[in-house]
């Protein structure tokens, strides 16, 4: 779903059931469980916060860039406690465990998605997915209907053939002001595997400058910050020209942006409260 999806508390044997450690032995149980939040917070590095239409940023390359549709599917959430057992949220399952991360829906900056049902403990770091996994999407449709129903209305897939956009960038770029539209859109072309296409999912993983306190009594957050500037100014310096200011997919050009935004989160802090 979007944002702020409550899963019912009987959720939490499922997700026991999916819990692994790193001697491929299962955690014990848990007898209490908590909630978490995750902030995205998008950026330009050295300005914030990203103002849709008005914040100008200048690459590494000297040209500006603006945007005015900035969109992002996360997903997979895994977290790692102190003794580095691993828990997942609703791996594979985007109707419980996938979120559009729409800058249009940022509060003081903020786009905050709810995890429910969590097993309480100390934790250290997080992975999550930069769009929907192969193997979510060979799952099919009717595993995934409410969430391929939200990114539709949300401009994040194309036809089910073809699949979820993972990313939207649009906006306007020029040399000393922005004047000329673009527009970047990221994804898989159905099954990578059967067509022969570049899989642009990505796994990031983050570790917490401090650790993270799950139990029933508190509800912690993690504040992530997504530096856009890396979109152009990343691992690869990339220029926006006619051949591919105009581009859907997983060109070449994409797979450099891909590349770039992988890079682009970190966790700011941790709220323990």
């Amino acid at each position: 779903m979007r944002l702020n999806f409550k899963i019912a508390m009987v959720a939490f044997p499922l997700l026991l059931q999916n819990c692994s450690s790193d001697d491929g032995g299962s955690p014990p149980p848990s007898e209490e469980w908590g909630a978490i939040q995750v902030k995205f917070e998008n950026r330009f590095e050295g300005l914030s916060p990203i103002i849709l239409n008005q914040t100008t940023q200048t690459s590494s390359s000297g040209q500006s860039h603006q945007f005015s549709a900035l969109k992002y599917i996360v997903s997979n959430f895994t977290l790692t406690n102190q003794t580095g057992q691993e828990y997942t949220y609703h791996f594979n399952d985007p109707d419980k465990g996938a979120f559009i991360i729409d800058q249009n829906d940022a509060v003081v900056n903020e786009i905050i998605i709810d995890l429910d049902s969590i097993p309480a403990g100390n934790y250290t770091k997080v992975k999550f997915g930069l769009g929907i996994s192969p193997e979510a999407y060979l799952l099919g449709g009717e595993s995934q209907g409410e969430f391929w129903a939200d990114a539709n209305q949300e401009g994040m897939a194309w036809g089910w053939a073809t699949g979820y956009v993972f990313v939207v960038l649009e906006g306007m770029y020029g040399t000393a002001i922005p004047d000329t539209n673009f527009l970047n859109h990221t994804g898989n072309m159905g099954d990578v595997t059967q067509n022969g296409t570049p899989d642009l999912y990505r796994e990031i993983e983050l570790e917490f400058p401090t650790q993270m306190e799950v139990s029933t009594q508190a509800f912690p957050a993690i504040h992530i910050i997504a530096d856009l500037n890396q979109y152009l100014s990343g691992e690869t310096n990339l220029i926006l020209d006619s051949s591919n200011h105009d581009e859907e997919g997983s060109s070449q050009h994409l797979m450099n942006v891909t590349n770039n935004l992988s890079k682009m989160f970190s966790v700011d802090h941790i709220h323990n409260n």
